[in-house]
């Protein structure tokens, strides 16, 4: 059922790089940080050297915050980030950033005194990493060498509170690898309201499995130590079924510098934070990660009181359950106990739940934004329908009202105080805009971007235009959308492109903008569709854990049904349909190709995973739980243990320095690909990770899925 449907007019002279290269993207807005006020918010300017703070109500309002080239005594051409102390007297700021894996990095970190002006460096060679200022502006808490440090700003000294911190070893306060991409932890430093107390946790992964990755000298930044014999970065990396670290909260007196270990072990602490009435909530997890508990620990004794408690039949999301908020008094925190995500109100003197706040199981809730304790309302972000996102409010009596509930993808980015908000709007044809509104009557204030140039460009007729459609199997109706050439006749028969990701809770069918290498395929004489089928996101938490230690199976079956419905299509050449997909995706892209009487001629496999026995702990167990719980799914969900019903013309490519799925798991697949005596074609990209990006390899990238497409399906 065709649910919207665009006109088509002839096509512009498009070439890949508008749809690829970040130049082509619509603009954005500089990362705000809201005022303690609640009536400014700061923004570092665009050449990364000054920050202004500027006035949510009037536009002609600001006040320059910091100027570089007004400090004495620093040669920085930009600042990377910034942060500002509660009481905003003092500026951290950190440039010459250096990644460790995707999201952590070690920096030069100041602090700058903005009364006197005065900037003091954490330490004069750098790389410090996860530098944290306390509530009262005072000290600031950092990490190097995998050792916890805390500098008093007032006379500049430095002082070691862990010392047996090594690398592949022990590690304090920075999470390890697992956690930062599982959990998407990437500092556990918490202080206390009072600033007395400085809480972190302690990884020891000295018993995790090391994974080494070859790394050869390269092009685009050549490591010449490598030029002859190539050398590796090695670092812990456990895989299903094996050791995790060992994690342990700690606590530090800061005044005296003396440390204490929580003597529970916990399999997962997913997050650590004060409540403001200086109790330390600590959030725990099982192995399973279908039961969660959140304790209340007083610091000085170390007592234990258990606040919180969750359990579920498959797994607790736990990155929706990591935007838990605490007042004095209680927490509030989303659930899928209901069946659908809610949010939940507990006390935190009673361990008994004191209201579920929202009970709409239609609209689940996607993002918690906070509460405004002067109005006793809570702000969040919901589904309408699977395909939309909208911003409500609901107070405590349970009333709800509209924040921003156009049909889209909305977003809103709150003042301290919730009297303003930076609302994001987009949808299948208007590109990102960006608006503050005010709260209490959601007046437009002014417009800060609305890409008006962007759309003349990329919303006109000669751009290929999404059309959402629905088909029904196996007793669901499953979402997806098609992207047709502009000059398209339906007395033609068009060549397909699938793509999909497909992983548990993702979602590709969105009402959102979306102007991509899709697009551009589509100018080039092809259909593109895109399913989303059993166990993604956005319809609920039963269809999301129907794949439950199972991956693969339901997600092949529905691709492959999307498959058979284009090839339905009189304007398909159903014999000429291929399938394409990155990381989950490509991992669903050799499942597919090895389904019995699949459909497609061709696909495209990127960094996939090949059996989940090579991924880590905390996602493959998730899902699955570890091989040794679940043998039967672990073989029937692997790509390896399928070759018997591989066919079609397969391209697949990946980054040798992939720290995320590493290179064992194509290899793995190419050798049984041998074994079979298969065809096949392979891009490999040196030193490269899973993203695959930077060097300019993005548009020979997509050009040479492209280039395979053209010569397979057509």
């Amino acid at each position: 059922m065709i649910l919207t449907a665009c006109m088509a007019l002839n096509a512009g002279a498009w070439e890949l790089q508008d749809f690829v290269l970040s130049q082509a993207r619509p603009a954005g807005i500089g990362a705000v940080q809201p005022a303690a006020d609640g009536a400014f918010y700061y923004q570092i300017s665009d050449n990364g050297r000054d920050i202004d703070m500027f006035s949510y109500k009037s536009a002609t309002t600001s006040k320059p915050i910091l100027r570089t080239d007004d400090i004495e005594g620093v040669d920085v051409d930009s600042w990377d980030g910034y942060e500002m102390s509660k009481d905003e007297s003092r500026i951290l700021l950190w440039t010459a950033s250096e990644s460790i894996y995707r999201h952590s990095f070690t920096a030069h970190y100041y602090v700058l005194d903005r009364k006197s002006n005065h900037i003091t460096k954490l330490s004069p060679d750098g790389g410090e990493e996860i530098a944290t200022l306390s509530p009262d502006g005072n000290k600031v808490a950092y990490v190097k060498a995998n050792n916890v440090y805390v500098m008093d700003l007032s006379t500049g000294q430095s002082k070691q509170i862990t010392t047996d911190g090594e690398k592949n070893k022990v590690i304090y306060a920075v999470p390890d690898w697992v956690y930062q991409e599982e959990f998407g932890m990437l500092n556990s430093f918490t202080w206390s309201p009072d600033s007395r107390t400085l809480a972190f946790i302690r990884w020891d992964e000295s018993e995790v499995p090391m994974y080494s990755m070859t790394m050869y000298e390269g092009d685009c930044s050549p490591n010449s130590d490598n030029a002859l014999y190539p050398g590796s970065f090695d670092y812990k990396y456990p895989v299903a079924g094996e050791k995790n670290s060992v994690v342990n909260v700690m606590t530090c007196d800061v005044a005296t510098g003396t440390t204490k270990m929580l003597k529970e072990q916990y399999d997962y602490i997913p997050h650590l934070a004060f409540a403001r009435n200086d109790a330390l909530m600590v959030m725990t997890l099982n192995r399973t990660q279908n039961e969660l508990n959140i304790y209340r620990m007083n610091p000085a004794d170390e007592t234990l009181n258990i606040v919180y408690h969750d359990t579920s039949s498959t797994w607790i999301d736990s990155e929706l359950a990591r935007s838990v908020t605490y007042t004095d008094k209680f927490l509030v925190i989303p659930s899928e106990r209901s069946g659908e995500a809610q949010l939940y109100k507990y006390s935190l003197d009673t361990n008994e739940l004191s209201q579920q706040i929202t009970i709409n199981n239609t609209e689940p809730v996607t993002a918690y934004y906070g509460y405004d304790g002067k109005h006793d309302k809570y702000y969040y972000q919901c589904t309408l329908g699977p395909l939309n996102r909208v911003v409500r409010c609901v107070d405590g009596k349970r009333n709800i009202t509209d924040v921003a509930a156009h049909e889209g993808t909305n977003r809103a980015s709150f003042s301290s105080d919730f009297s303003y908000y930076i609302h994001s709007f987009n949808d299948a044809t208007t590109p990102p805009q960006y608006r503050i509104v005010r709260t209490r009557d959601n007046k437009v204030i002014r417009n800060l971007e609305l890409n008006e140039e962007y759309a003349k460009r990329y919303n006109d007729a000669s751009v290929p235009r999404r059309e959402f459609v629905t088909f029904d199997n196996d007793g669901y109706t499953l979402n997806g959308y098609i992207i047709k050439p502009v000059d398209f006749d339906p007395t033609k028969r068009y060549p397909v492109i699938m793509s999909q990701y497909s992983g548990p809770g993702s979602q590709q069918v969105l009402n959102n903008w979306k102007v991509d290498w899709e697009t551009y395929f589509a100018t080039q004489g092809f259909i593109i569709a895109c399913f989303d089928g059993r166990g993604t996101g956005g319809r609920g938490k039963a269809f999301e854990s129907v794949t439950y230690m199972n991956l693969g199976y339901y997600e092949t079956i529905d691709q492959v049904a999307a498959a058979r419905y284009m090839a339905s299509q009189p304007w398909v050449d159903a014999d000429h349909i291929g399938i394409w997909g990155w990381s989950y995706g490509g991992y669903m892209t050799l499942m597919a190709l090895s389904e019995p009487d699949h459909p497609f001629a061709a696909g495209v496999s990127i960094a996939p995973v090949t059996s989940w026995k090579f991924y880590d702990t905390i996602y493959a167990e998730r899902f699955m739980r570890t091989p040794q719980e679940n043998i039967e799914g672990y073989e029937k969900s692997a790509p390896l243990n399928r070759m018997e019903n591989f066919k079609g013309d397969l391209l697949i490519m990946f980054g040798s320095a992939d720290d995320n799925v590493h290179i064992i798991n194509s290899m793995q697949y190419i050798a049984k690909l041998h074994g079979k005596k298969s065809q096949f074609e392979m891009m490999v990209y040196p030193n490269m990770n899973h993203s695959i990006n930077g060097c300019g390899v993005r548009e020979p990238l997509y050009q040479r899925v492209l280039d395979f497409f053209n010569s397979k399906l057509k």
